[in-house]
């Protein structure tokens, strides 16, 4: 087992982000009791946490986004599997932390391209100032203790979906048990009205909402999970088993 960690200090003087290898995994930590992210060393770009793999399942309602926003690079697991696996899509990353941008190597995050680009800034800051900017929207920006509130206000929800194109998606990680949890669904829902849903992991750790800037999610050819030509084969291998939970999800809404 080997830790490595990085000079300089996170925003506001808290804990520096470190990683640790354990046999084959790599995973990101703030604090040795939390994994933030974790990479198998064997295959760099597969998501090899469940909660990711749910993240994902905005690819049965739009297949092809032309971009998508991500609050939070922790260990750049989605970014590096959108990268690889939807060619035509570009992936803008915004991460506070610049211990956590300089972390990207070891988790083998490919350097900026076309493609690819990654931004430090504050997401709230950086939201505010977007209108129709991106198809979809991930936010899965976490500190210790939780969600940064500027992260979970209803202003920030709103300014998410004036940062979304016609028929945009927003998808969030949330933490089932966190306890203001049903508020800040409550907060969704009065940015996005009852254009939503919620899918839970096996665990009960992670509640992943979609929400949608349109009526998409409601397109009944969602649920037939079907592989669309724009996800490679091997995407949608390591994907089925978490689309079919989502799609049973979106059966019983």
């Amino acid at each position: 087992m080997s830790d490595s960690s990085i000079p300089a200090g996170p925003p506001a003087g808290g804990p520096r982000p470190f990683f640790r290898d354990s046999g084959s995994t790599r995973t990101l930590h703030f604090t040795d009791k939390e994994i933030q992210s974790s990479m198998s060393l064997l295959n760099p770009d597969a998501l090899d946490l469940e909660y990711t793999r749910m993240m994902m399942g905005f690819v049965l309602f739009n297949p092809q986004p032309g971009r998508i926003l991500m609050v939070g690079l922790g260990g750049g697991s989605l970014p590096k599997f959108c990268h690889r696996y939807l060619a035509r899509t570009e992936i803008e990353v915004v991460e506070i932390d610049p211990d956590v941008i300089a972390l990207r190597d070891a988790f083998m995050v490919p350097p900026d391209d076309a493609r690819l680009r990654v931004i430090q800034a504050d997401a709230a800051a950086h939201l505010a100032g977007l209108e129709q900017h991106a198809d979809v929207i991930f936010l899965d920006g976490f500190g210790v203790g939780g969600i940064p509130a500027a992260l979970c206000s209803a202003e920030f929800y709103a300014d998410c979906r004036r940062a979304l194109r016609d028929d945009g998606i927003l998808v969030i990680n949330f933490h089932v048990n966190h306890p203001d949890h049903h508020g800040y669904l409550d907060r969704v829902r009065a940015a996005f009205g009852s254009s939503m849903f919620e899918v839970v992991d096996d665990d009960m750790t992670n509640s992943i909402v979609f929400a949608c800037k349109g009526d998409l999610l409601d397109d009944p050819a969602a649920g037939s999970l079907a592989r669309p030509p724009a996800i490679p084969k091997d995407a949608w291998r390591q994907l089925m088993p978490t689309l079919r939970v989502i799609g049973a999800t979106l059966v019983l809404r």
